[in-house]
C-alpha cells in the first residue's frame, strides 16, 4: 500500500499555514490506485461480520458506497445538519475551536446491526468517535472503522479505543 503514497499530492500550508494537506484527488483519478484503495478498505472486515457501511460527509462518500457494494451491503450516509430529509438523530462533538454536528436518519440502523464506518482520513479521531457514538445511540454495533490515511502523530486512535481500526496508509 505504501506505493500509493506517490499518487497523493502533498500541499503545504493548506488550509492554513503549518498544515501539510494530503490531497487524495490525485489518487482517486488513478484507476489502479483507486482499485487498490477500494480493495484494501473492504478487507477491514469479513463480509459476514458487517451488515451495512457508513460513509461520513464529505470525503467518506468517495469510498463507502463502493466498499459497501464490494461487500454486498447497503450504504448509510452520515451528513452535516439539515441535509437528510427524514427524522434524524444527531451528535455534537468538539473541534479544535468550537463544535460541529453530524446527523443520521433514525431508521438507518436497526438494533444489533454491525456497521463498518469508512472515511478518508483518521486525524484527531473526533469525527469518527462521534459517528461511532451515533451508531451505538441507534442500537447498532461498530464492526470496525476503515480509513485511507491515518495521521499517526495526531493520535486519533486513542479516541476510538475498543474499536477495530484499519488504515491503509500511515503518515
Amino acid at each position: 500500500m505504501d506505493n500509493l503514497k506517490q499518487l497523493i499530492r502533498e500541499i503545504p500550508d493548506w488550509p492554513k499555514p503549518g498544515i501539510l494537506f494530503y490531497d487524495i484527488t490525485t489518487l482517486m483519478k488513478d484507476q489502479a490506485g483507486l482499485a487498490a484503495v477500494i480493495a484494501g478498505l473492504q478487507t477491514a472486515v469479513k463480509p459476514e461480520d458487517v451488515d451495512a457501511v457508513i460513509g461520513i460527509e464529505a470525503r467518506g462518500f468517495f469510498f463507502a458506497p463502493t466498499v459497501a457494494h464490494a461487500l454486498g451491503k447497503g450504504f448509510i450516509p452520515v451528513r452535516k445538519p439539515k441535509k437528510l430529509p427524514a427524522a434524524t438523530e444527531s451528535v455534537e462533538y468538539a473541534l479544535e475551536y468550537g463544535t460541529d454536528k453530524l446527523e443520521i436518519h433514525r431508521d438507518a440502523i436497526q438494533p444489533g446491526q454491525r456497521i463498518l464506518i469508512v472515511d478518508d482520513v483518521l486525524a484527531t479521531g473526533g469525527t469518527a468517535a462521534a459517528v461511532a457514538q451515533l451508531v451505538e445511540k441507534l442500537g447498532g454495533r461498530v464492526a470496525g472503522l476503515a480509513f485511507v490515511i491515518e495521521l499517526d502523530f495526531l493520535n486519533g486512535r486513542q479516541k476510538l479505543n475498543g474499536h477495530h481500526i484499519h488504515s491503509l496508509l500511515h503518515y
